[in-house]
């Protein structure tokens, strides 16, 4: 069963006439990880905030986005606040531009977590503490009082986990979440992402430009090129068997960049 279909859609920059993305149609399998990969600039952040509707003004969408069978693009902007975050949640690259910087971390937490669930600060901190100890952040409380600025992108990137942890939204958006991490915050961050999959069993939708991320948490693959997808299957077919010749490049050079690795961690 598909939780999210996506039928012809077209992102086009209303003020430079330029189409963004081209008439893109795919679908979520309940439960499963779909992966969008590309380059920087082949569509894949743009493809996400439109699913969210998430777009600025001057960004015009048209198709047909279903979710559950209902087409988000008909909603108001009331109708799909209520959906982003209970149903649909999407975790940012960049965590800093996930809070508002001007407040702890906690007041961003309870205004999500009233407006969906109308529950008291008591149970709020108590979910958040646990979710937050699940993640491996320590000291929750303490971290809950902390502005963004004071706290690394691999940590603000595991509150957003905790949150989506507590939310159990339907279907994850994760926009190259790692991205702006160290490796070693990258392997944890992609870590608590796998877990999270076997914890909530939610639908998930990966966009990063790692393959080798891609292939140890997603289920089925996009590749997207200047907007347009150029290639669609599982992992292991798509990786083994690719057949345009851009999913090739990216394939070849995340093994080249593999080899490399292997070989000067062989003379230390």
């Amino acid at each position: 069963m598909n939780i999210l279909e996506v039928e012809n859609l077209q992102v086009t920059d209303m003020n430079t006439g330029q189409i963004i993305v081209y008439n893109s149609s795919f679908h979520l399998k309940q439960g499963n990880c779909l992966a969008i990969v590309g380059e920087s600039g082949s569509g894949k952040s743009v493809t996400c905030r439109s699913i969210m509707r998430l777009n600025k003004p001057w960004i015009h969408q048209s198709g047909d986005i279903f979710f559950k069978g209902e087409n988000v693009n008909h909603l108001s902007e009331k109708e799909m606040r209520k959906k982003r975050g209970k149903n649909l949640c999407m975790i940012l690259q960049n965590g800093m531009s996930a809070f508002d910087p001007s407040c702890v971390i906690g007041v961003h937490l309870r205004e999500t977590l009233v407006a969906h669930f109308g529950w008291s600060n008591q149970e709020i901190e108590t979910k958040m503490k646990k979710a937050m100890e699940s993640v491996m952040l320590k000291n929750p409380i303490e971290t809950m009082n902390k502005y963004p600025h004071q706290l690394s992108g691999g940590m603000l990137q595991r509150i957003m986990i905790a949150l989506a942890l507590v939310l159990e939204p339907d279907i994850m958006i994760a926009d190259e979440p790692t991205t702006a991490l160290d490796t070693i915050s990258q392997f944890e961050v992609i870590e608590q992402f796998i877990q999270l999959r076997e914890r909530m069993g939610c639908s998930m939708i990966f966009v990063s430009h790692d393959l080798g991320v891609v292939k140890k948490i997603a289920d089925d693959v996009l590749v997207m090129k200047d907007g347009k997808i150029v290639e669609r299957g599982d992992i292991s077919t798509v990786f083994s068997k690719a057949e345009h010749e851009y999913t090739k490049y990216l394939v070849s050079t995340r093994l080249e960049v593999s080899n490399h690795f292997r070989k000067i961690m062989g003379r230390v």
